[in-house]
């Protein structure tokens, strides 16, 4: 090969090949050819290159598969560049912005659902309709398809944005609609009877539960330096989700709660157990450490308690709903009780349980 051939350099054991692509100087490396035709070819290589991208049919992947710089300019070809390559560069390189538990769904909609689903696809070649279409025929509820849904959004908009694509077709996929449950909260006869078959932590747990409207997640993390027995009331700080210690999700889920009489029963009692210990109010009595998340707490005490006492099953949450319905029924401020519970204004406890605020004569 002549030394002077523009565009292919000699180095050592190899050459090297230079064109420009979309404005960017590129350089790859390929092992020297052994005979002389296999350097001819290599001249026939470049011209081809050249010429592909004159006529804007160049796949830098095809030429190139394991140039780093080939991966990189896929990205700005959206007839090239895949859709499971794509969430899994937007994975990476926005997981330093979510919480552990949100990043933790987020890998679960794109590798369970998503990749599997859409992944062989081009960025192109996903329309509205198809998304549509493989939604319809999605086993679960319209909750958890929004869920499943949010990374593929969101990647989408960046691509948008960063102008790799003029148009994002998830932006005619609404979120389907979710049904919202109307609240089921257990009456004082049953609350009775739960409580009957619970002992010691367990109960105590549970009592709480029903008479502070904390969820799980708050009740997990309660601190006894939260707790101030004297004053009738504790500090709502942070909460347990999936293992991890973090600060309430709004700024109106960080809150002061006045103690009923019976959550203040109940840490009283548990003070037994943990008061000394100055660390977190309830334990898990099989660890004595604790609780880890509501999971050990759902499938080990609520269940159990429900089915001995013969009381039609709800989760756990509904110690919420009782715990509100039972405030309001009895005609506390419906402001007051939305401060209690962490929401911003009253206007979820009006939606949520306005057949439980007494109508006035």
């Amino acid at each position: 090969m002549d030394r002077g051939h523009r565009g292919i350099t000699k180095r050592g054991e190899s050459f090297q090949l230079s064109f420009t692509y979309q404005g960017v100087r590129c350089r790859e490396t390929i092992p020297k050819p052994s005979t002389r035709a296999g350097e001819k070819e290599l001249e026939l290589k470049l011209q081809a290159i050249k010429y592909e991208i004159r006529i804007g049919s160049f796949d830098y992947l095809r030429h190139f598969p394991y140039s780093k710089k080939a991966r990189e300019f896929r990205k700005t070809r959206p007839d090239r560049y895949t859709i499971g390559e794509a969430l899994k560069n937007w994975l990476k390189n926005n997981q330093n912005r979510f919480q552990i538990s949100t990043l933790q769904d987020y890998n679960s909609a794109i590798y369970h659902h998503l990749i599997p689903a859409l992944g062989d696809l081009t960025i192109a070649e996903l329309t509205s309709s198809k998304v549509k279409e493989w939604l319809s025929e999605l086993p679960c509820s319209n909750k958890r398809k929004s869920n499943i849904l949010t990374p593929l959004r969101q990647m989408f908009e960046e691509l948008y944005h960063d102008e790799i694509i003029d148009k994002n077709p998830l932006t005619r996929v609404k979120n389907l609609p979710i049904r919202v449950r109307e609240p089921e909260p257990f009456t004082p006869e049953e609350i009775t009877k739960i409580l009957n078959e619970l002992t010691d932590q367990e109960k105590n747990l549970i009592q709480f539960a029903f008479y502070s409207g904390l969820r799980t997640s708050e009740l997990i993390a309660l601190r006894w330096q939260d707790v101030e027995l004297e004053q009738n009331r504790i500090f709502v700080k942070q909460a347990n989700v999936r293992g991890q210690l973090k600060e309430t999700k709004t700024k109106s889920g960080k809150r002061e709660v006045t103690l009923q009489p019976q959550a203040k029963e109940a840490l009283l009692n548990q003070l037994n157990f943990t008061g000394k210990l100055n660390e977190t109010v309830f334990h898990d009595p099989r660890t004595q450490k604790p609780w880890e998340n509501d999971q050990p707490i759902r499938k080990n005490v609520w269940i159990p308690a429900l089915k001995k006492a013969g009381i039609k099953y709800r989760n756990p949450y509904q110690t919420r709903h009782t715990f509100a319905s039972m405030l309001l029924s009895r005609g506390e401020n419906p402001l007051w009780v939305a401060q209690q519970m962490g929401h911003k204004d009253w206007g979820q406890i009006i939606k949520i349980y306005g057949r439980w605020i007494p109508q006035s004569k």
